[in-house]
């Protein structure tokens, strides 16, 4: 890369920072293309993005956004999940993804400004999806209001045995 096209990828690489609250970063190494261009399918499904970027063009990209949190975080072969505003799909992807091919691993990440280890972001991903914690919501909201009525139930049959 000559100094201008170095210096397209960081501008670039900086306004794709800036437009994601959420990135981890992720260690890829031991993964073929075929792995590669499954996990980018699956993370773009979910609503992120992958890119792999040399160390020190992401070094400096990230200093233009102010984030020196993940400095220790670029050794070797690296790549950014750019979640977007939403950690928990990409985390899900992450999680599930190593789950079944070992790679890749989580080095760490930052969430709306603020960084997280790598267990962080397991634990982001266990966490059901937005439709299982609504299921979860109204069945527990159903049983409730199944109790209510027996009890208003109750409270009739008593009233009216007692008049």
């Amino acid at each position: 890369m000559n100094r201008t096209e170095r210096n397209d990828s960081v501008a670039s690489l900086t306004e794709q920072f800036k437009g994601s609250p959420t990135l981890y970063v992720t260690d890829f190494s031991g993964m073929n293309v075929l792995r590669m261009t499954e996990f980018r399918r699956r993370l773009r499904n979910a609503g992120a993005r992958y890119v792999v970027v040399k160390n020190t063009l992401a070094q400096r990209a990230l200093a233009a956004n102010r984030i020196a949190v993940l400095d220790d975080h670029l050794a070797g072969p690296i790549g950014f999940v750019l979640a977007g505003a939403d950690p928990l799909p990409a985390a899900k992807v992450l999680l599930d993804f190593a789950r079944e091919f070992e790679r890749p691993a989580v080095k760490g990440g930052l969430v709306d400004g603020a960084a997280v280890t790598p267990e962080h972001v397991k634990r982001l991903g266990a966490i059901p999806s937005r439709e299982v914690l609504l299921a979860q919501f109204a069945g527990s909201l159903n049983g409730l209001l199944y109790q209510f009525v027996g009890v208003l139930e109750a409270l009739r049959e008593q009233r009216s045995a007692a008049s």
